[in-house]
């Protein structure tokens, strides 16, 4: 079943889609997910239809769920509607999916329904709505090593966003840097990069010539070449044999002892890394600020290790996920207000504690901080978007939208931060009841990044309402 594009659909299924997206840009998410399941039961392939349909699932759901892992453990995987669709999968794909999809109207989350996506999407050669699907999870759950690797395979096989995919593999990697697994995974999402950036993708569907490959080819092997120099499993068992063999002889090398606890946190052996790092702040010369930020790192990883560790599909994991991340947090909070009384000029760390109380929905305190660290010019423009974020969940749309353009006029070029910058800036004016204002913001980033977030969405409403 190959994928349609939205001007492929027959009049009728057209206007229903039309109808749905006008829907969601009025906020009426119940209406417009049914009528984008509508859509979708006919024409499973619609892809813009199903990423459309997802936005909406998301935004119905906000403010009922409490999380991943309570809501994905309440009943999701013995659901009659789960059991139904996973007996569909292997004769009625698209009939899978479609009750799948069902069951995301009311929980957008659910790793079970996901799954079922991902499945059926495979069986009807529906690639893109399998990325969509795995893309989601994967930022519910970024500590899943198999779904990562699952969802960077996906992506170098059938094509997507390899930057998202990177990402993730990127971030595991930092805490396990020597899994062969996701070093795997890593040199497959380089392959298919390369492919796609040396045009090799584009002359596989007649949209490309042999003179843009050879043109292309000389700088991916060298980028390539210069990517990432992975130490081997060996190296680092023998740097630690090494570095405490050191140990005996020089007990006080305070470098010695932080490149070895750095060591042990990349083994994720974490006691023995605090036990050094412990040494360097008893030492004589006693620690830094780097080295107090280095230990609330170290525990901060070992809380999302033991948190990685769990099966997300087992009972009690719900439970025992909110018991970690509920100690994690009460650390964090209680850490870093120490450092903040302890280095009370360096205002990076008051823009950490400001994140915190965010997070924590403590948003006096986090206004407080965030207004403090923009007096750190690396800090300056993070600290105006949570800003702004603040003032808008306290109601204060007019603060808020100041604040975004006066942070984007201080940001020369169109990256990703100046690109979310401009969506923030684009719903703020939405929720003041700018919308005219608000579509100019959204065309900005839909000049430059069609697959951001809904703007796609929001902009093709906007033209198709004219």
């Amino acid at each position: 079943m190959p994928e349609k594009k939205i001007n492929e659909l027959p009049p009728d299924l057209r206007r229903l889609y039309d109808k749905g997206v006008e829907a969601a840009q009025r906020e009426n998410f119940d209406y417009a997910t049914t009528l984008f399941c509508q859509v979708l039961q006919r024409e499973p392939g619609l892809f813009e239809a199903r990423k459309a349909l997802r936005v909406a699932q998301t935004k119905r759901s906000a403010g009922v769920s409490t999380g991943f892992f309570k809501k994905m453990m309440s009943n999701a995987g013995s659901s009659p509607q789960i059991a139904k669709a996973k007996l569909a999968l292997n004769k009625n794909p698209a009939e899978a999916m479609a009750i799948a999809e069902e069951v995301l109207n009311g929980d957008a989350n659910n790793p079970f329904a996901h799954r079922i996506i991902i499945d059926a999407a495979h069986a009807l050669g529906l690639p893109r709505t399998a990325v969509l699907s795995l893309e989601t999870v994967v930022r519910i759950a970024p500590k899943d090593k198999a779904l990562v690797i699952e969802f960077a395979n996906v992506v170098a096989e059938t094509g997507g966003n390899a930057t998202v995919a990177e990402k993730f593999l990127d971030d595991l990697i930092r805490s396990s840097p020597y899994d062969p697994d996701l070093l795997q995974a890593q040199k497959n999402l380089s392959a298919h990069k390369i492919l796609d950036e040396g045009g090799y993708n584009a002359l596989s569907d007649g949209s490309g010539s042999f003179r843009d490959v050879l043109r292309n080819k000389d700088e991916a092997v060298s980028l390539e070449q210069e990517k990432r120099v992975q130490k081997t499993e060996d190296n680092t068992l023998g740097l630690i044999e090494e570095y405490e063999t050191r140990l005996i002889t020089e007990p006080n090398n305070l470098k010695l002892l932080r490149s070895l606890a750095e060591l042990y946190t990349q083994k994720d052996n974490f006691p023995r890394a605090l036990a050094l790092y412990d040494r360097i702040k008893n030492s004589e010369l006693g620690g830094d600020a780097s080295i107090d930020r280095a230990i609330a790192d170290t525990i901060v990883r070992q809380f999302d290790f033991q948190i990685s560790q769990l099966n997300p599909f087992d009972e009690g994991t719900a439970e025992k996920t909110a018991a970690i991340t509920a100690e994690k947090i009460s650390f964090q909070l209680a850490e870093t207000q120490k450092r903040v009384e302890k280095y009370p000029t360096d205002l990076a760390i008051k823009f950490e504690l400001g994140v915190l109380y965010f997070q924590a929905g403590n948003i006096g305190e986090a206004i407080a901080e965030f207004q403090k660290a923009q007096g750190n010019p690396h800090k300056r423009l993070a600290a105006m978007s949570y800003l702004a974020q603040c003032f808008a969940k306290r109601k204060m749309f007019d603060l808020a939208a100041k604040t975004l353009q006066n942070a984007i006029k201080e940001k020369p070029g169109f990256d990703e931060e100046k690109k979310d910058l401009t969506y923030q800036l684009g719903c703020v004016l939405e929720s003041m009841g700018k919308k005219d204002e608000a579509i100019e913001q959204f065309k900005i980033i839909y000049e430059m990044d069609i697959s951001y977030k809904d703007v796609s969405a929001k902009v093709d409403a906007f033209y198709g309402g004219q």
